[in-house]
């Protein structure tokens, strides 16, 4: 076992009992064939409704996501193009348009911000992966497209990462 990989994953285990006490922590070290990829990518697999984030070619993190739901999911690959603590949030003018109700802006920390905590924005569109402040849909087909974690799993996550990671999406 190289000494990178150890100290990972002598963290996530400690990063496991901790969070092991809150009901809404799941990120979990799972096995998986990951030759594919190179550590530190992100992979969403919509079908599973999970996310990965791959430690090196035998095990990654998985959390469960919420993804576009029926006629609102993609695939492709893309980078993280920007990481924000707390966001304020726009609705597209899909979401505007199917919701004309829904403020122009919501802000950052309102119970009514579907960002949660934090948003990693994705380059190339309006999809970012996200906190939610409705725990509830994690795990289903929910979204315009972005990728919904728990509160407690996107910290996770936005620690783990930086602005550049690739993230990999497929149905």
């Amino acid at each position: 076992m190289s000494m990178k990989f150890a100290v990972a994953l002598a963290a996530t285990l400690g990063a496991v009992v901790v969070m092991s006490q809150t009901a809404e922590a799941r990120p979990e070290m799972v096995g998986i064939h990951a030759d594919n990829y190179e550590p530190g990518t992100i992979v969403v697999k919509t079908n599973e409704r999970r996310l990965y984030l791959i430690l090196d070619s035998g095990h990654a993190m998985r959390y469960p996501v919420g993804v576009g739901k029926s006629g609102k999911q993609w695939a492709g690959t893309t980078k993280i193009d920007g990481k924000y603590r707390n966001p304020a949030w726009s609705p597209p003018a899909e979401v505007k348009r199917d919701k004309p109700s829904i403020p122009n802006v919501i802000a950052g920390g309102s119970p009514h911000n579907p960002m949660g905590v934090a948003a990693m924005t994705l380059a190339g569109g309006e999809y970012a992966i996200h906190g939610t402040n409705v725990p509830g849909s994690v795990g289903g087909f929910v979204s315009y497209g972005c990728i919904r974690m728990l509160n407690t799993d996107i910290t996770d996550l936005y620690s783990r990462v930086e602005i550049g990671t690739t993230v990999v999406v497929t149905r």
